[in-house]
């Protein structure tokens, strides 16, 4: 399967020009194939958008990230958001998991979210990022989980033992 993306507002784009146009949305199956199609679109982007240094950290991010929603969600579908603000990629994912109002209930979805997602957490400290999950603020509710990886740091990450 080949997945190419050419966005409209890469059009006359120069080499390391800032890339402010960079903000996309997709809505994904929650299937077994869906990561890969993630990290696929994923590395077409911030290539079209001349962000090099970010592509290996983002797109183990964003395979990680929907990895854990396609296998968490009762949802048939997943939400991915890719956004390039303030220096920093900022990925978010959001998927149909309910939180709870019970907090012991709430505490233990939250802590096996957060096992699934172990390898983002050293990912994300590699590049000196953040990244969290909580309960998503959209229609529907659901889970929101997200990561930023700052451009500056993110550029190291391949190099980092």
């Amino acid at each position: 399967m080949s997945l190419t993306l050419v966005p409209h507002a890469t059009v006359g784009v120069e080499p390391g020009a800032e890339p402010d146009g960079l903000a996309y949305s997709l809505t994904l199956p929650a299937a077994l194939s869906t990561p890969a199609i993630a990290r696929a679109a994923t590395r077409h982007i911030l290539a079209a958008h001349h962000l090099p240094e970010l592509i290996d950290a983002a797109v183990q991010a964003v395979g990680e990230l929907t990895a854990a929603a396609c296998r968490l969600t009762p949802a048939a579908q997943i939400y991915l958001s890719l956004r390039y603000r303030a220096d920093a990629l900022r990925i978010t994912v959001y998927d149909g998991e309910p939180h709870p109002a019970h907090p012991h209930l709430a505490a233990a979805l939250d802590a096996r979210r957060r096992t699934a997602l172990r390898l983002l957490a050293r990912v994300v400290k590699c590049c000196e990022g953040t990244w969290g999950c909580g309960e998503s603020p959209e229609p529907g509710g659901g889970t929101r989980t997200w990561a930023v990886l700052p451009r500056a740091t993110t550029a190291t990450y391949a190099t980092t033992p």
